[in-house]
């Protein structure tokens, strides 16, 4: 018997819900050929044009739903369907006063009628979108409410995941990012099995997430993605907003690319006459024109046009974003900005007032202005902990900090420059995290990720679905985890200077986007140095290939030449960045060393002016003060309780022992590193027998070396390691049972004061907004770490079984680690790029 028109009707609908589009226009199309019923018709041809909305025909699902609306004698309630559904055609026009009109109409008419419906629930949601595009959030938050309280009491799971997911969009738009992320990653896997479509539109969401975390290699690599699937199920409004949202992602650091991709968007939208959404891409365009700072620059009269259009469809915060860019060369009044705006938009205006004072010279108002806006950015971080996220989110301080910086630079005064050195080193770590508690699902999923990646040797994994499913929710956990604590102190270079020895000096290089500088502080004076930056660049070109070469090509006549090539280089960077500063502190006897992103990578061990100094690389030198003080008020508890029972005295100790009985240090030798185990034995030969614990082998698993580095204050790994340049904390070290990865270390309930990473590439760090570098070593010592001994690049194995063991010759008697370092390569002659982070002394 054939289905009646009702029955397919009801079919379509589901269909199109579920974004099988194809599917709902069979059913469709078939129902409104056997009915003659005009309510029934007018409500099939509502569904009809709300997929000839979703594919692309917007005009002409305008007009059908207008029609439906015309025809005489429909009940109450299809009209009232009906005006919902052009209220929703509307919304996706870009018209948002019309739209939300429309809708509120029928929502007003449902609820009169008194029954919280489905119908009812639809709307609220339509609504909630058009108020998010707003930024009525408030209202928007209160009809997605509503509308969950409806699906639940229903039981409508698909559509409650819809509304739960657009929860999570508008803790986006409030800037909750965590609370975003958490909740979009619940709702997807019912969305994914509703249809690949349901799935990429929650993946458009989720993008623009990472994109506001400054995750936006993920970001544009997920839009690309959604972008494909729109394109092959022909929808064009949906594939033309994708292509928005990844000029939105490539504006901060690829203007040129944002440039093109806003073109291909307003091209798109003009061929839907979706006049709304080319405005929106079209202002993207005239930001991207203006930060490549083309020889075309947009005028001041295409500001004002796209402003205009954007306020006739709605979008009023983008308008007011678009006219504060209008004003960055100095020109007329500032617009007032509403005090609910979006913290980004607030953001921008910092920008934009520092720009327009650096432009007119006043160097001073410049600072201030990108101080306010660097302080709001720091109250926004407070709401998260993890750090992989405090590092990305600075993205949205990265033009701030370099215009102080630059202003800085350009007064020239230490006091200033050092403050915004410190600004610039600490801007991922002013909030300290609360540690989260110990989670037995993150700690399963990342046994699997561990599986997986041995099950993909040779491959990229990261490609694998599974593999991407697994990383975004162990990202997710550790974020919504991962809490925050209070905001950590930033010192002024008097409080600095009060708290150096006589014999230490603090090297804060500076860079400022086109200038390099230094700060040098001692006890006794500050003094700036400026440093020629085009031939360091030169130098550092190649310097990352250079070392990894020398390492691998050991002796015969490509070792002579490879070594000959990497000492030239070398010699030129300590002529260049260590000679003059180290010139303005003749005397100092150890460093303190900060350093901005554009000099990550430097061996500074191997600087033939660091021969037998001692020196630390610090965060920032705010935090080294404050980790360093907390090591010396432990040693001196340690001391008074050693002497107290007639215990021998102790040198300036950076540990705390565990109590008679216990491992003070701990060995762990991973796999297919030939003197992994040699290097340990050694090492651990130096400590009284009853001190150390080793683990080789089959025992050398993750799940032991995380269990035993809890429990003592030294912990040295001797294994093969990758550094994981987009994701770092997916950076690792192989041990028996796979990979111990970055997020591995905060499941540790309290790492050891100093972990040695014998492992190559785990001293590197990726940079994050210029500034920010993140990797294994930020890692430990975000975990809680004093400090980390590692290498960026290979190191030799013979070379680190050579100096590591003398290293732990001088730490077991209780010299600090940057001290024994720098004397073990002294007594080895082995010149290696390992170097003490955090607190060396």
């Amino acid at each position: 018997m054939p289905l009646s028109a009702s029955e397919l009707h009801r079919r379509g609908v589901e269909a199109a819900n579920a974004r099988r589009f194809t599917q709902a226009r069979r059913a469709l199309d078939a129902a409104s050929a056997r009915t003659d019923d005009p309510d029934l018709r007018a409500r099939i041809d509502g569904t009809i044009a709300y997929v000839l909305g979703q594919t692309g025909e917007p005009a002409a699902a305008e007009q059908l739903c207008r029609a439906a609306l015309a025809r005489p004698g429909l009940t109450t309630e299809t009209v009232t369907v009906l005006s919902g559904q052009l209220g929703t055609l509307l919304s996706h026009a870009g018209r948002l006063d019309e739209a939300e009109a429309m809708l509120t109409q029928a929502i007003d008419a449902l609820t009169a009628v008194g029954a919280e419906t489905i119908e009812l629930a639809n709307c609220l949601m339509n609504r909630s979108v058009v108020r998010m595009q707003r930024h009525e959030l408030d209202a928007c938050t209160a009809d997605l409410q509503r509308a969950v309280a409806v699906y639940e009491a229903a039981d409508a799971t698909e559509p409650l995941a819809e509304a739960q997911h657009n929860l999570g969009y508008t803790a986006l738009l409030r800037g909750d990012l965590v609370t975003a992320l958490t909740l979009m990653t619940r709702s997807r896997p019912t969305l994914a099995a509703t249809s690949d479509l349901a799935a990429a539109i929650s993946d458009l969401d989720r993008a623009e997430v990472l994109r506001d975390a400054g995750l936006t290699t993920e970001a544009e690599t997920l839009l690309a993605q959604v972008a494909r699937e729109f394109g092959a199920q022909r929808m064009r409004q949906a594939r033309g907003e994708a292509e928005f949202h990844r000029a939105r992602s490539l504006l901060r650091h690829d203007p040129a690319a944002a440039e093109r991709a806003a073109r291909t968007a307003v091209r798109r939208f003009a061929s839907l006459d979706n006049h709304g959404w080319a405005a929106r891409a079209d202002a993207m365009r005239l930001e991207a024109q203006q930060r490549s700072r083309s020889r075309n620059p947009p005028d001041a009269a295409e500001f004002v046009r796209v402003a205009k259009a954007l306020d006739r469809s709605g979008f009023r915060s983008e308008a007011a974003g678009l006219r504060l860019s209008a004003r960055r060369d100095g020109t007329g009044r500032m617009p007032r900005l509403d005090p609910a705006a979006p913290t980004p938009l607030k953001l921008r205006a910092h920008e934009v007032r520092a720009a327009r004072a650096s432009a007119a010279g006043r160097d001073r108002d410049a600072l201030r202005a990108a101080a306010e806006g660097l302080d709001l950015l720091t109250a926004w971080q407070r709401s998260f902990g993890a750090l992989d996220l405090q590092a990305s989110v600075a993205m949205h301080g990265s033009d701030l900090m370099f215009a102080g910086l630059s202003a800085a630079a350009r007064l020239g005064d230490p006091e200033v420059l050092f403050e915004w050195s410190e600004r610039a080193r600490h801007l991922s770590q002013q909030v300290a995290p609360v540690r989260p508690p110990h989670d037995d699902d993150l700690a399963g999923d990342l046994a699997e990720l561990r599986m997986l990646r041995a099950e993909l040797a040779g491959q990229d994994w990261t490609t694998d679905a599974r593999v991407r499913s697994l990383r975004d929710r162990v990202r997710e956990r550790q974020w919504a985890t991962t809490g925050s604590g209070g905001t950590r102190d930033r010192l002024g270079l008097a409080e600095a200077r009060a708290a150096l020895s006589p014999d230490t000096a603090v090297l804060s290089y500076v860079f400022t986007g086109t200038d390099l500088l230094a700060v040098v502080v001692t006890a006794s004076g500050a003094t700036v140095v400026g440093l020629a930056w085009k031939r360091l660049r030169a130098a550092l070109d190649g310097l990352r290939a250079d070392l990894d070469m020398a390492a691998l090509t050991r002796g015969g006549v490509m070792g002579a030449v490879t070594g000959r090539a990497l000492a030239a280089r070398l010699q030129l960077l300590d002529a260049e960045l260590l000679a003059p500063v180290r010139g303005a502190a003749p005397h100092a006897e150890r460093l303190v060393i900060t350093v901005p992103g554009a000099l990550g990578g430097v061996p500074w061990a191997m600087l033939p002016g660091m021969a037998g100094t001692p020196f630390t690389l610090a965060t920032s030198v705010s935090r080294w003060l404050a980790v360093h003080s907390a090591a010396r008020t432990r040693a001196a508890v340690r001391k008074s309780a050693l002497t107290g029972r007639g215990g021998a005295d102790l040198a300036e100790s950076w540990t705390v022992g565990r109590g008679a009985g216990s491992s003070r240090v701990a060995f762990a030798a991973g796999p297919r590193v030939p003197r992994a185990g040699e290097e340990v034995r050694r090492a651990a030969d130096a400590w009284p027998a009853d001190e150390t614990r080793i683990l080789e082998g089959p025992d050398a698993t993750v799940a032991a070396v995380t269990a035993l580095a809890a429990d003592v204050e030294v912990l040295h790994i001797a294994a093969h390691g990758r550094h994981a340049v987009d994701n770092p904390l997916f950076s690792g070290f192989e041990l028996a049972d796979g990979t111990l990865f970055g997020y591995d270390v905060d499941l540790i309930p309290r790492v050891p004061a100093t972990v040695i990473l014998s492992a190559c590439e785990l001293g590197r760090s990726s940079i994050r907004w210029g500034e920010e570098a993140l990797g294994m070593t930020r890692v430990w010592l975000h975990a809680g770490a004093d400090c980390v001994i590692a290498a960026p690049v290979a190191v030799p194995d013979d070379d680190a079984c050579e100096l590591l063991s003398a290293v732990h010759r001088g730490l077991a008697q209780g010299v600090a680690p940057a001290i024994a370092l720098a004397a073990a390569s002294d007594s080895t002659g082995v010149r290696a790029p390992f170097q003490c982070h955090g607190n060396g002394f």
